[in-house]
Order: structure tokens, then C-alpha cells, then sequence
């Protein structure tokens, strides 16, 4: 489609994976393997928490909310990535390409509110242990999440309109395997600016502020736990926010590597795999992380599987 001397773009090309034609099948192999297990692992999850009674509690409910924001996080970019692995042409339309975008951001966002809230349970229950039904309630709790999820759709809507103002020209290689954000706006042809803006204005609300406001609620709960004069207090709160712990490290520190350290000449490389890892690698692990260290979960497979098997 042409206009005013210029080409406009329909189609882009997603180039992210530098892979050789030799590795080729053992990678789509093992892509593929870990998708399915991210699918497979938070479903379970999802549907523990629902079959369980035991597990209706608040902090359940977020990590059920946080395994359907996994599978729906990892879904968003790994079909299309085994697709085009497939193609000769790794291409995605322009709608699919704001498409995947808009969805990315919604989740990417979501992943990291719902680490806050989970974070914030886990505060009450530690610091206000005779408040704790009081005040996450299923009513507070559930509109929490209603909360969380009109600000990621809101910010991912600005977002999207923001880049469907924009033209793109010539330029139609993606260095990237999804349609990064960041990655678009070094196509296009227009001015730029408000949409950098926007970029840094919010990208600091949906990641610096939740991941201080993690480090706030832990810094509390180490204060409560430390004053307690035995090891009583440490191996509560290892078993009570061990998993959390290790699903923010995971998520918080592949971004803080790829976005906070500079980079080198394989800058193209490198954000390639740190960003396979918070959208591929840290959703897989994250049901792994929370039923091989959690007895409520390891009890609730064991019940659930035992009626399966007695009826």
C-alpha cells in the first residue's frame, strides 16, 4: 500500500533467534517441550486450587491467578515462535503484531501486580496475624484482582493506540521473537517521542514501584520474623514466602539484567534470551517452585489424584 511517497508496512519479520539450520529441530524440540510444560504445570495448578477446598484461601487465590497469568503470558508469544520456526518467512500482519503486543503488556503487567498482592498477603499474615481474615477477605481479595486487571488492560490500550499512530516505512525486521514494544518504535518512521515517554513513564510504575513495593513488605516481614528469639521464626518464613521469594527473583532479576545492565556487541542475543526467560523460562518454573516446596499443594495432588483413582 503506497501513499505520499512512501510504503507502508503490512507484514513484519520477526528475526529474534539466531539459531543454525543444524540446531533448528533441537530447538523447536525443546521450545515446544517447554510450553507444553507451561501449560500442563500452571492448569494443574489452576485447577488444584479450584478442586481443593483447603487451598480456598487468599493466597491460593492470587497464585491461581498468577498460574492462568503464566499460561496466558507464555501463550502469547510461544505459539507464534514454533510457527515461524516452521516457516520460511517468520512473518506476523501488522494487527497481529499490535495484537500480540497488547496481550503481551496486559500480562507482563499483571505478573508483576500479582506479585505485589502476593507479597502484601503474605505481609498481613506475618506482621497482623489476628486481622489476617479481616482484612483479606474474598471480597477485598477479589476486587483486588479486578482492580490489577483493568490497569494492565488500560495501560496496554494506551499503549497499542499510541503505536497504531504511528507509520512504519521501509523497515520491517523485528530483532526480536515477539513484537517488543521498543523493538517497534526503532522501525517506525514517525516521531517517536511521546511514545518513548509513555514508555519510560510507565514502564517505572508497572516494574520499579511493585518491586520496591516487594522489598518494602519483605523488609517488614523480616523485622516481624527476626525479633523472635529462636529459629522458630526462620523456618516460618522460609516456608511461608520461600516460594514467592524465589518466583521474584526469577522474574525481577531477568528483567534487571536486560534492562539495567549495559550491553554489549550481542545486545540483540542477549535481550533475546533474557526475555525468553521471564516469558518462557519463569512460567514454566513457577508451578514447580510452589508444589515442590509447598505441602499444601503436594497434599492437594495427592487427594485430588486419590479420588480419581478411588472412583
Amino acid at each position: 500500500m503506497t501513499g505520499n511517497n512512501q510504503t507502508f508496512i503490512l507484514e513484519f519479520l520477526l528475526l529474534g533467534l539466531p539459531i543454525s539450520s543444524e540446531y533448528h529441530l533441537l530447538f523447536y524440540a525443546l521450545f515446544l517441550a517447554m510450553y507444553l510444560t507451561t501449560v500442563l504445570g500452571n492448569l494443574l495448578i489452576i485447577i488444584l486450587v479450584r478442586l481443593d477446598s483447603h487451598l480456598h484461601t487468599p493466597m491460593y487465590f492470587f497464585l491461581s491467578n498468577l498460574s492462568f497469568s503464566d499460561f496466558c503470558f507464555s501463550s502469547v508469544t510461544m505459539p507464534k515462535l514454533l510457527q515461524n520456526m516452521q516457516s520460511q518467512v517468520p512473518s506476523i500482519s501488522y494487527a497481529g503484531c499490535l495484537t500480540q503486543m497488547f496481550f503481551f503488556m496486559v500480562f507482563a503487567d499483571l505478573e508483576s501486580l500479582l506479585l505485589v498482592a502476593m507479597a502484601y498477603d503474605r505481609y498481613v499474615a506475618i506482621c497482623f496475624p489476628l486481622h489476617y481474615t479481616s482484612i483479606m477477605n474474598i471480597k477485598f481479595c477479589a476486587s483486588l484482582v479486578l482492580v490489577l486487571w483493568m490497569l494492565t488492560t488500560s495501560h496496554a490500550l494506551m499503549e497499542t493506540l499510541l503505536m497504531a499512530r504511528l507509520s512504519f516505512c521501509e523497515k520491517n525486521v523485528i530483532l526480536h521473537f515477539f513484537c517488543d514494544i521498543s523493538a517497534l518504535l526503532k522501525l517506525s518512521c514517525s516521531d517517536t517521542y511521546v511514545n518513548e515517554l509513555m514508555v519510560f513513564i510507565m514502564g517505572g510504575l508497572f516494574s520499579i514501584i511493585p518491586f520496591l513495593l516487594i522489598g518494602m513488605s519483605y523488609l517488614r516481614i523480616f523485622l516481624t520474623i527476626f525479633k523472635v528469639p529462636s529459629s522458630q521464626g526462620i523456618r516460618k518464613f522460609f516456608s511461608t514466602c520461600g516460594s514467592h521469594l524465589s518466583v521474584v527473583s526469577l522474574f525481577y532479576g531477568t528483567i534487571i539484567v536486560l534492562y539495567l545492565c549495559p550491553s554489549g556487541n550481542n545486545s540483540t542475543v542477549k535481550k533475546s534470551a533474557m526475555a525468553m526467560m521471564y516469558t518462557v523460562v519463569t512460567p514454566m518454573l513457577n508451578p514447580f517452585i510452589y508444589s515442590l516446596r509447598n505441602r499444601d499443594m503436594k497434599r492437594a495432588l495427592i487427594s485430588v489424584c486419590s479420588k480419581k483413582i478411588s472412583l
